[in-house]
């Protein structure tokens, strides 16, 4: 069977991690759990990781974020132990993508609303006749 780990990232007003975690324990699902500064780590088998998790996000569709994860918890490349320290490779790219995730759980809830955001005016680029043009200008 296909094993898989997910990252639980969580950006709640209405949840909180801890809730989550009784929630995965609860289930009893056959399930590897490990909470970190983010959220949740989840390791299984990928139909109950799955589901037990579209299941998760139904407690707050947009506050919790999940995303695959390419290594499963405790592998030495990731562990800092094994590594002498130092942040864990990826968590500087996560910890920015937790900060934008209120401004994408605003836009999810505009669009699930039917909100179209308008089309941005792009500014057209000065044409080099009309710089050429400004400069002449400028040493007169």
């Amino acid at each position: 069977m296909d094993t898989i780990t997910k990252m639980v990232v969580i950006n709640s007003q209405k949840v909180l991690p801890s809730d989550v975690v009784i929630k995965l324990y609860e289930s009893n699902a056959d399930v590897m759990i490990k909470e970190t500064c983010f959220g949740i780590i989840v390791s299984g088998e990928r139909p109950v990781v799955e589901q037990l998790l579209g299941n998760i996000r139904k407690m707050d569709p947009y506050g919790i974020f999940i995303k695959e994860r390419g290594l499963a918890p405790g592998e030495p490349y990731r562990c800092r132990a094994t590594r002498r320290g130092g942040a864990r490779p990826g968590f500087h790219t996560l910890e920015t993508e937790d900060r934008i995730l209120p401004y994408i759980a605003s836009a999810l809830k505009a669009l699930d609303k039917g909100e179209v955001p308008e089309q941005k005016q792009r500014k057209k680029k000065l044409d080099i006749e009309k710089l050429k043009q400004i400069i002449k200008e400028a040493e007169e």
